[in-house]
């Protein structure tokens, strides 16, 4: 089958994989993170995250988001500078955990699968080149997704493949970052920790500000 005719095809059988998947995501909801919700649950950070900056930063901002977010979409571009200016010298990094709001957002257990195909198929450097096209180019259909891994260098046929197979390892990926955002206390998105070695996690509940993260993240730093 030609790759032009592959990913849609693809879509369209990934599309029932990941409807099978919506049920059993929301079987924990935003609200169940209310009240009961401990920022010291966040799951340690590990090579299997996807990282922008260094992995050995000492300062670590995890991001809990939603691609069809329009306030995840302006805080991308927020710590896309931080982790430019502040993370320069290598010390701080973000790291990028899904948590699709399908109760709301009908494709975003459909985004979060594809850009966890575009990471195993194309790497680090492929998903957040995938993940700056779903929030720029808001809102995505599923139709687009052939073209925007093109776009970012990845193979056609190996994303079509990933994206229709019912990979139990990638929904299982998403659904434990879903699950770790509402143990730790996320009620939206975007929702962020500042992570820095012996001290407690720094909550950012929704999307601040650059002036507003960079003075979390000096004060992280000691400077």
């Amino acid at each position: 089958m030609k790759s032009s005719l592959t990913v849609p095809i693809a879509i369209v059988v990934g599309g029932i994989v990941v409807a099978g998947a919506v049920y059993l995501s929301t079987a924990g909801s935003p609200s169940a993170g209310l009240t009961n919700g401990n920022p010291a649950l966040v799951r340690p950070v590990s090579s299997a995250d996807h990282i922008l900056g260094n992995p050995a930063a000492k300062v670590m901002i995890v991001e809990y988001a939603d691609f069809d977010c329009t306030y995840c979409k302006g805080f991308s571009d927020t710590l896309r500078q931080i982790v430019a200016t502040e993370g320069a010298s290598g010390q701080v990094a973000w790291v990028f955990r899904e948590f699709p709001l399908s109760e709301i957002h009908p494709n975003a257990l459909s985004h979060a699968r594809a850009a966890e195909c575009a990471a195993q198929v194309g790497g680090n450097d492929a998903f957040w080149k995938f993940a700056d096209a779903l929030f720029s180019n808001q809102p995505v259909v599923p139709s687009q997704y052939g073209t925007i891994a093109a776009d970012a260098g990845i193979s056609g046929d190996a994303f079509a493949t990933c994206y229709a197979t019912a990979s139990t390892t990638l929904t299982a990926r998403i659904l434990a970052d879903r699950q770790n955002a509402l143990d730790i206390g996320a009620q939206g998105t975007p929702y962020s920790l500042i992570l820095t070695p012996g001290k407690p996690p720094v909550v950012m509940n929704g999307a601040y500000s650059y002036d507003a993260v960079k003075q979390l993240v000096d004060t992280a730093l000691g400077n």
